[in-house]
């Protein structure tokens, strides 16, 4: 083999190489947009959280698996309560016009929102704005903070019937085995 044919070999191995490294690895430690780099500690995971209302003749658990799409433009969260019982899939990203993070999220009850999140190292915010709903909430505005355990504790209000109400307080550890379903 002469020298040029071993460059050429070594090239195209090259070219191989990079192309399978591209391939493999794992898609949350690939960058994303600067503006959703706050919430990157929490894609590529699975988090179970159990409602504060749990009971064992009563479980509650919402499973989350969040993940990285569109080149880190955007991170999908899929998510399911006592294993279909109700779930939903939220879409993540930053919109240059309005300069905040924006989302969607849309249901198996069949309403949708659409809202605003500010994200920092240790904590994030929500508030969306509800359609399609028949119980009358209109708006929804969360906090979820990052505890020094690893957990999160996420809590919500709702503005149903023209009344703020509380909603939900859910702590959240992550599990790998844990798996969102839908029925």
């Amino acid at each position: 083999m002469n020298l040029r044919s071993l460059l050429n070999l070594l090239l195209i191995l090259g070219l191989v190489t990079l192309a399978r490294t591209d391939e493999t690895v794992p898609p949350a430690t690939v960058g994303f947009a600067p503006q959703l780099e706050a919430l990157a500690s929490y894609v590529g995971k699975t988090w179970r959280g159990e409602f504060a209302d749990s009971t064992p003749g009563n479980p509650k658990v919402d499973v989350q698996s969040w993940e990285r799409i569109l080149n880190g433009q955007a991170i999908r969260v899929l998510h399911s309560i006592n294993d279909g019982e109700y779930g939903g899939e939220t879409i993540i990203v930053w919109d240059e016009a309005k300069q905040s993070l924006v989302y969607w999220y849309f249901t198996t009850a069949g309403f949708q929102t659409q809202g605003t999140l500010i994200a920092g190292d240790k904590q994030y915010s929500s508030h969306e704005f509800v359609t399609g709903t028949a119980d009358g909430i209109t708006e929804v505005e969360g906090l979820c903070i990052r505890a020094r355990n690893g957990e999160r504790v996420s809590r919500t209000r709702y503005l149903q019937n023209g009344a703020w109400v509380e909603g939900h307080t859910i702590t959240y550890k992550e599990d790998p085995t844990a798996v969102v379903r839908f029925r």
